[in-house]
């Protein structure tokens, strides 16, 4: 950019909710400006400017950076041994997303993208009567293909090459022309639980809680719960008599403690880094249920590099870059008597370790995503 071009002020019109920094060179700039550039030139690469922003991101991912979300599940999807991938099922759950590979639809057992340098989003769907004609197509493609389905450059050239009218039907999600280069796809582009820019599900941070769907409950006959709810009822309704509501907490409690010595209530164990949920005891093949887990999913990229505190920290970073750069010419006297300012180093370093203790200690009063204290006891 040359020293003499000046940005209009629609340019910097941002709020945090409608930010304008949309990719990795704006929030670049943002950093370099902070350090007096374009007036002066900044002693630090591209290339570490943009790694001090992914160092930023991974470090406000990995403690905050994430949304709430409830999933419910078949348990035929359940892999014996092997458990049940949530970051593709969430994918799935949203917007009928789906991944194809080859020809065709894949179960979702196998959602998996393979990162490839380029894959086509579906922005319109398709009708499936376009490839009637075509004996390949049509046995593939029996349904209307729905929005947000993607699709690797094979399928997308053998769909467009047979019907070119389905062209303006897609769109290139490459990773250059994403966040990166400041070229995003507008937001109606986005199935909001894929990273567009990582080529990649939206990971599960950590699974909260699981509940099995079952047949009990108050409102099923038969039951033992149901029983100590009518016997409640009528204690009350027809006279003092029967279970009251000490005996229906003390024998909820007694429930509770069977389910967890009979291991009649199954457990759970998430493993972040493989997605997979694992179940104790499996899932049997012939016993089907539908299960719900309440989960935290990290944010995608084009939304984390819009964070305060993600520009704060790349700031510290690339301070603390240009700092040691600088301090190799420390000894050398500039023009009017001045010395190159190398103190930025020490200044680094002090707002790094302030951002991470605020990242790790005060998340919830800062400026993390966990929700803030509404009340104190005390």
């Amino acid at each position: 950019m040359s020293v003499c071009t000046v940005q209009p002020v629609s340019a910097f019109l941002s709020t945090n909710l409608s930010s304008k920094i949309e990719c990795y060179q704006a929030l670049g700039d943002r950093v370099l400006r902070q350090l007096g550039w374009p007036l002066i030139t900044v002693q630090v690469h591209r290339d570490q400017l943009y790694d001090n922003i992914s160092i930023a991101v991974e470090m406000f991912t990995k403690f905050c950076g994430y949304t709430h979300e409830y999933l419910v599940f078949d348990s035929n999807l359940y892999e014996i041994g092997r458990g049940i991938r949530l970051d593709t099922l969430y994918t799935v759950a949203g917007n009928g997303f789906r991944q194809v590979e080859g020809y065709g639809p894949i179960s979702a057992m196998q959602q998996v993208v393979d990162k490839p340098d380029n894959v086509y989003i579906v922005m319109k769907e398709i009708p499936s009567t376009i490839f009637t004609s075509s004996s390949a197509l049509s046995g593939t493609f029996t349904d209307n293909i729905p929005t947000m389905t993607i699709f690797t450059d094979q399928v997308y050239t053998d769909i467009t090459t047979f019907a070119p009218q389905t062209l303006s039907s897609f769109k290139q999600s490459n990773v250059k022309q994403s966040t990166v280069q400041c070229q995003p796809v507008t937001s109606t582009s986005f199935s909001r639980l894929f990273d567009y820019d990582t080529l990649e599900y939206r990971k599960v941070i950590d699974v909260v809680d699981f509940q099995e769907g079952s047949t009990t409950g108050i409102n099923t006959l038969f039951s033992l719960e149901q029983t100590l709810a009518q016997q409640t009822y009528f204690s009350y309704a027809l006279g003092n008599y029967g279970f009251d509501l000490v005996s229906w907490y003390t024998m909820k409690e007694w429930i509770d403690m069977r389910e967890k010595m009979l291991a009649t209530k199954r457990s759970y164990q998430f493993d972040d880094r493989t997605q997979y949920l694992r179940l104790y005891p499996q899932p049997k093949v012939n016993s089907r249920f539908y299960g719900i887990v309440e989960c935290y999913v990290e944010r995608p990229i084009r939304d984390v590099i819009k964070e305060q505190w993600v520009y704060q920290y790349a700031l510290a970073l690339t301070k603390i870059v240009v700092g040691r750069v600088r301090s190799n010419f420390g000894s050398v006297q500039l023009l009017g008597g001045g010395s190159l300012n190398y103190d930025m180093l020490t200044e680094g370093i002090q707002e790094k370790e302030k951002l991470e203790a605020l990242l790790t200690d005060m998340a919830s009063t800062g400026m993390g995503d966990s929700p803030p204290t509404t009340f104190i006891v005390g």
